[in-house]
């Protein structure tokens, strides 16, 4: 009996400003954990959200990938807005697979994060149409489309008008895959919405929300909070914490254009391997992250120079983390004759294909990295 006593003395009912996991004081190495003498604390955060805010440090915590569905799937028994949230960086990758049949008849407001990182001059009702487009696609009813950064406060406005007049007197879902900006959009929702003064655990890394977290409105309402759903067909969800600065853009993409004729090799550090196989002389115009290096080689040479480098001068990663990483799957890609197409892959970005003469790629990945040809974004 002292000892069910003791337990429940470790654990509280309360969840975690930050994380939303339930408090306890009894396993370090579980989530939620904070010293027992903040246990009861009010507005406490666990130690994993501390180390986050204060020293950008997350200690990997994992969610049964079946528990994230179970959570989403409730969603369907409610009266709710729901707002999916997707990163136009990673916009397939972002986007959650057969969202229609969890939501069920509740609304849906798409909302596209990172607009930010856009090189400047973008088109974005030629993003907006584009992405209309593309959500249809995959089946996925919306009843508006809204272009934003969260990070930037661009188009936050419109996010906010959208929701308020979308919601009526409902609770607000907001779903959406790891790290695409769902806790910096719910914190900017609150300064707007609530007056509860708390702020929702923010990182580069995967998977910081760890259970619902219920955020009360002004009307009785919730706005809450989902754990991000974890794709490993997303480069970002398979290499190490160290790579993740070089693959996650923090400012406006610098394009790189590149002259290629059929023979011609791309090595994106490492991580991928670009291969221009059959076609007229092409340019190829690059969309990722500017901290990550791109080095051109002929085809006949690349197999000997990333055996030669791979992890040193082709890097990131180094070659210690190079071993943690699933080894190259090959994707065959046809580029087809008159489309304006993006080869895209998933958590590197996209390569946009210039011209309409057609072409054969193909693209070495980590295995199960989703790549795909698409209508281009730019």
């Amino acid at each position: 009996m002292s000892n069910n006593n003791e337990m429940k003395e470790q654990q509280s009912a309360k969840g975690c400003g930050g994380c939303g996991a339930a408090l306890q004081s009894v396993n370090k190495e579980l989530p939620g954990f904070v010293p027992a003498s903040s246990l009861n604390t009010e507005g406490a955060i666990c130690q994993r959200c501390f180390r986050i805010r204060n020293y950008n440090d997350a200690v990997q915590v994992s969610m049964d990938h079946d528990e994230f569905l179970r959570l989403l799937g409730g969603i369907a028994s409610t009266d709710s807005l729901v707002v999916h949230i997707v990163d136009l960086f990673d916009f397939e990758g972002s986007m959650i697979s057969g969202l229609q049949r969890f939501v069920g008849n509740n609304p849906v407001l798409l909302v596209v994060n990172k607009i930010d990182l856009l090189p400047k001059g973008t088109n974005y009702n030629r993003i907006r149409n584009w992405v209309q487009r593309q959500a249809k696609a995959q089946g996925l009813r919306t009843v508006d489309v809204v272009l934003c950064s969260a990070k930037k406060g661009m188009g936050f406005d419109r996010v906010v008008e959208a929701v308020e007049m979308l919601r009526g007197r409902r609770d607000v879902y907001v779903v959406g895959a790891t790290n695409v900006g769902k806790s910096t959009l719910i914190n900017r929702l609150i300064s707007d919405y609530s007056d509860l003064e708390r702020e929702l655990t923010v990182s580069r890394f995967p998977g910081t929300t760890l259970d619902e977290i219920r955020i009360p409105l002004d009307d009785g309402h919730f706005i809450i909070d989902t754990p991000g759903i974890v794709y490993t067909s997303r480069l970002t969800e398979l290499v190490p914490r160290g790579v993740l600065g070089a693959l996650l853009p923090d400012k406006p993409i610098k394009s790189l254009v590149y002259q290629l004729d059929a023979g011609q090799s791309l090595f994106f550090g490492s991580l991928v391997r670009f291969d221009y196989t059959h076609g007229s002389n092409l340019s190829f115009t690059l969309y990722t992250a500017n901290a990550l290096k791109v080095h051109r080689t002929k085809l006949e040479r690349a197999d000997e120079l990333y055996a030669q480098h791979k992890g040193v001068m082709l890097a990131p990663p180094s070659l210690e983390e190079l071993e943690t990483i699933p080894a190259w799957t090959r994707h065959s890609l046809r580029i087809p004759r008159g489309s304006e197409s993006d080869v895209f892959i998933s958590g590197l970005g996209w390569i946009r294909v210039n011209g309409t003469s057609g072409a054969q790629v193909e693209v070495y990945a980590p295995k199960g990295v989703k790549v795909l040809v698409r209508e281009a974004l730019i």
